[in-house]
């Protein structure tokens, strides 16, 4: 009987926090096999509201899932590269359950700055039309809480809870914490170190493609690019009919533009330092080391209205808003 053979590599690190540019750089390697669809999130078994369902896009079946894997079973390691898998409990006991050996790789950034890029991400592609001050806290204070049905803006960034339920599970040895702004500042470096948890050859690693940027902010080019983006029609088109390549092409190239990232708000700056205050001390005592890198926005100017300039503070406004910036 063939054994069946699951992923050993998971790139869990949160939302908006440059599990796109891991992805990117380990599939070059030789010994790593990435299949295209990054985020399957078999593991978190996501249960998208009605609202959401033509947003999300995951397998659900065990067989679909590893026919992902196929071409990669000679390879070292086969990789998922799930975002969902931080913060879904669930999600990490099921991969302990079928790869009880996976070497799990978490990457981290600023809570507050993930936040806000995930809030302008979800405005972008029309999932979202209030200001980031309100849609965090109405996000907040909703009961229901899900992967596909809340946007989970605050919990996303809990993150001392989520690393150590991966460190209790496959030993602190098989999960390694990395920082967003290490890979921006120092990308070979961190390529190296992750070959070297994974004790492949660091020599690939030189060779790795680094030069294209992977999910940085741009601005959609009018209320129509998020109205398409947005549409159950063209998010079925782009994710299942067309080539996934030729879906993100025309998403990067034809609906956005390159723009400055507008300032973030202060009330929501101030709403989530009291959250995340605490949770920093915690995530450091549980690393054992010191993280000023996940508090750049305690000392970065902020806005001081409620709203960043693009965003309308009602769906209805004319199309030309969003262009103003």
């Amino acid at each position: 009987m063939t054994k069946t053979v699951w992923p050993n590599l998971f790139i869990v690190g949160a939302v908006k926090s440059g599990t796109t540019s891991l992805y990117a750089y380990l599939k070059q390697h030789p010994d790593i096999f990435f299949p295209e669809m990054k985020e399957p999130h078999f593991f978190a078994k996501p249960a998208p509201s009605r609202a959401q369902r033509h947003l999300i896009t995951f397998v659900g079946d065990e067989a679909e899932y590893l026919r992902l894997y196929e071409d990669g079973k000679d390879r070292r390691f086969r990789g998922d590269a799930s975002p969902s898998y931080l913060w879904s409990a669930p999600a990490a006991s099921r991969i302990a359950e079928v790869s009880p050996d996976a070497r799990i790789i978490v990457i981290v950034r600023d809570p507050i700055e993930r936040a806000y890029a995930q809030y302008l991400m979800d405005y972008s592609e029309g999932a979202i039309d209030r200001p980031f001050f309100e849609a965090l806290r109405r996000d907040w204070e909703r009961p229901d809480k899900g992967w596909g049905v809340s946007q989970l803006y605050v919990e996303l960034g809990l993150y001392t809870e989520q690393i150590r339920r991966y460190r209790a599970l496959f030993g602190s040895d098989r999960v390694l914490v990395l920082l967003l702004e290490d890979l921006k500042k120092d990308v070979r470096g961190v390529l190296a170190r992750i070959a070297r948890f994974l004790e492949i050859p660091e020599g690939p690693m030189g060779a790795v493609d680094t030069a294209e940027a992977h999910n940085h902010y741009k601005q959609p080019k009018g209320q129509w690019a998020r109205w398409l983006a947005g549409h159950p029609v063209s998010r079925f088109l782009g994710e299942r009919i067309m080539p996934r390549r030729l879906g993100e092409y025309i998403w990067e190239h034809w609906m956005q533009k390159e723009a400055p990232k507008p300032p973030i708000d202060a009330r929501a700056v101030a709403f989530l330092q009291e959250i995340y205050t605490p949770e920093l001390l915690a995530l450091e005592a549980e690393l054992g080391r010191p993280l000023p890198e996940l508090r750049r926005s305690w000392t970065l100017p902020h806005q001081p209205s409620f709203a960043p300039n693009f965003v309308t503070t009602t769906a209805h406004r004319s199309a030309d808003v969003v262009t103003r910036v």
